[in-house]
């Protein structure tokens, strides 16, 4: 009989990755947004009581431009904080998924109301427990349904598709990009080392270790590009992200790097 896993959020972009990758191993069940419809207190607490060996609590609101408070918090915080309580009741293994967004614009708190729900929702979510890992820049295969929040990535290249022109802004920001295979990876070997990493620590940084520029991917994927005038960038638009080694899980290390990463992945959007 296999263990069981809870994932939050399967029907999303790394959850639909996360699921796929976990299913040959364990038996998963999932809980959606949707799902908060009816009482979803019960109904989360009706999984636990199913016997589960991990958690990874991976569902949220990612759009990083609402301004819905209660809708934010709702799916970022109460969610999170009652998950977190289940799993320390249980005594589970609680994997959080958190963001680079926490450090905002100048390194240190948040800058928007996203960035600030996944900050209150990882201390509350590590305090008790769990580990928190903060992603940088994600993209790649499943990432077709959200819109303006997909990367730059899947934008330009559908952009592309379409003879549309693309345009960039300038003053060349740098990102650190992650494939979401390596994302996969990450709670993939926390929850295998759990126990381990938290002698060390409870929160580390997911990313690929390279600050690069979006140029770089556009000539990787053979994507021609101009330039926006920099009136067009946003206030409060990020000119620099990038994972900090020390900071990753200790012993794990991304298989991708930026080429390797694009190149998989225009295979798959090829298909």
């Amino acid at each position: 009989m296999k263990d069981k896993v809870l994932i939050t959020g399967a029907k999303g972009f790394i959850g639909k990755n996360l699921v796929k990758e976990l299913e040959s191993k364990y038996e998963v069940l999932t809980f959606e947004e949707t799902d908060l419809d009816g009482d979803w207190k019960l109904m989360l607490k009706s999984l636990f009581d199913k016997g589960l060996y991990g958690v990874f609590h991976v569902g949220a609101c990612s759009n990083t431009l609402e301004q819905d408070v209660n809708y934010m918090m709702l799916l970022n915080y109460e969610v999170t904080q009652y998950l977190t309580d289940l799993c320390a009741e249980y005594t589970i293994k609680l994997i959080y998924s958190s963001s680079a967004a926490n450090y905002g614009i100048n390194g240190e708190y948040p800058s928007n109301l996203y960035g600030w729900s996944k900050y209150a929702g990882e201390g509350y979510a590590v305090s008790n427990g769990g580990i928190a890992l903060r992603y940088f820049n994600v993209y790649g295969p499943g990432e077709e349904n959200k819109g303006k929040m997909s990367s730059v990535a899947y934008q330009m290249y559908k952009r592309n598709q379409n003879k549309e022109e693309i345009k960039l802004f300038p003053k060349g920001p740098l990102r650190d990009f992650v494939y979401v295979k390596d994302i996969v990876a990450a709670n993939i070997y926390a929850l295998e080392n759990f126990y381990k990493l938290l002698l060390w620590n409870d929160i580390y940084e997911v990313g690929s270790g390279e600050a690069r520029g979006f140029e770089d991917k556009m000539k990787i994927m053979e994507i021609p590009f101009t330039y926006h005038s920099e009136d067009m960038i946003p206030k409060g638009y990020q000119f620099y992200t990038c994972s900090d080694k020390d900071k990753w899980m200790k012993d794990w290390s991304p298989k991708y790097d930026l080429e390797t990463g694009l190149t998989d992945y225009i295979k798959y959007l090829k298909k």
